[in-house]
Order: structure tokens, then sequence, then C-alpha cells
């Protein structure tokens, strides 16, 4: 049995399901954060897809899905935490992106939108909306730490280091290793940067996955072997 991975997918539903269709093997698929279009509109998948936040996403639609009013039947939203049970998985996840001066808040206490989203195409979507529960907090990495057994982790952020597109700056986030180094699962993927990599990091084998109009990833459920595909 092999499971579907998919990195950012920023409103590119068509071909997502054109994905989808082209491995009616796959039973289920994962993603790492950033579903919905610069519209904040999001989509049903052909397919069961377990997501988790992005940065460039509609919050509020994010908060009905945890108050136990999804979207719809078939796309899943994992929580920041775990375990969660994904076929045959046990999966952590940690989404959103990490900001210092709202690390240490409580996540029921972070700031939703002051107000309607910015018309502005440079912006993205969380961003625009100055919507502070596109990050994740301390409480959620102590939660994630305290995990063990896990088989997959999911993350929007890097673990470093991590230079996207060769810059000297490390874009990757020390919390991300530390939590690798606790939970130690079999496997860890992350997205954010729109690139893919395929590291080890902290002893873990560590996928960044490229935005879905240009890849995906088929990882095999029992050995955890990946086969990276063009889109």
């Amino acid at each position: 049995m092999q499971i579907g991975a998919l990195g950012d997918i920023h409103g590119a539903f068509d071909t997502v399901q054109d994905i989808m269709t082209r491995h009616p093997e796959v039973p289920l698929w994962v993603q790492v954060g950033d579903v919905a279009s610069n519209d904040g509109e999001y989509f049903t998948p052909v397919r069961p897809l377990y997501w988790i936040k992005g940065n460039n996403e509609d919050f509020d639609i994010i908060a009905e899905a945890v108050a136990g009013r999804p979207l719809a039947g078939t796309l899943h939203y994992l929580p920041n935490g775990g375990p969660f049970a994904v076929g045959p998985w046990r999966v952590a996840a940690l989404g959103g992106t990490f900001a210092p001066s709202w690390y240490h808040t409580s996540p029921t206490a972070l700031p939703a939108s002051r107000g309607r989203r910015v018309a502005s195409t440079s912006l993205k979507l969380g961003k625009s909306r100055d919507d502070k529960r596109r990050h994740f907090v301390r409480d959620e990495v102590l939660s994630c730490k305290g995990l063990t057994s896990v088989d997959l982790f999911l993350t929007h952020e890097a673990p470093r280091p991590f230079y996207p597109a060769g810059r000297r700056i490390d874009a990757g986030k020390t919390v991300i290793n530390e939590v690798l180094t606790s939970m130690r699962p079999r496997l860890h993927l992350f997205g954010h940067h729109h690139e893919f990599t395929d590291s080890v990091r902290q002893g873990v084998r560590s996928v960044g996955l490229d935005v879905v109009t240009r890849s995906y990833l088929l990882v095999d459920a029992e050995t955890f072997r990946c086969e990276r595909f063009d889109t």
C-alpha cells in the first residue's frame, strides 16, 4: 500500500484532482499546509486528504473544522498535536509558521483577523488579514515533543539548516529539530518553501515537498520508501 504526499497547493485544485485520479491505487493522501486559494476557497478532493495548516489559509474555516464542522467529507484537517490515525500510520502535526513575538501565547489566544482581507495580490491570504492564527506556539511544540511511536510528522516549517534556493540565510526553525530529536518519527515531511529536498535531520529522514504543480511523493506505508513524481 502506498500513501500520497502533497506539498503546498495554493488553490491548484484541478492539479490535485488530476494527481489523485492518476493513482487510483493510492487510498489516501497527506498534505503539509497552504491548501486555500488566494480567495480563501477550498475544495472536495476525490480521495481522502489529511492536511495541516499553512500560513496561507482561511483560519475561520479551520476554526470551524476544529469545532467539528469540516469543509468536505474527504478533506480532513489535523490540528497541531496528535497522534492521529491516518490509514495505518500514527501521525503528528505542527502546522503554521514560527513567530518569536507570538510563540509564548496560548493557542486559543492568538488573535484572529482584524477585519476583511486587504485587496492586494502581493500579500498572502493569512498575512493580508493580519491573522495570527497562522502561527504555531510553544504549548503545541511541547505537546509534539511528548509524542512517541509516531510514523509521520507533518510540519509547514522546515528544520535547520535550510537554505531555500541556495540563499545564505538559514530559513529553518530550531524548534522543528527539537521535536524531531524528542519524537523520533519514521518520516518527516514539510512544505512552505516550494522546494524539493531530501535530507536527514536529528537522525530522521526529512523531506521538503515542492508545490503540487511541480511534483509529489508516494510513500510505501510499511517500508517508508519514497518515490518522487513530476506533476
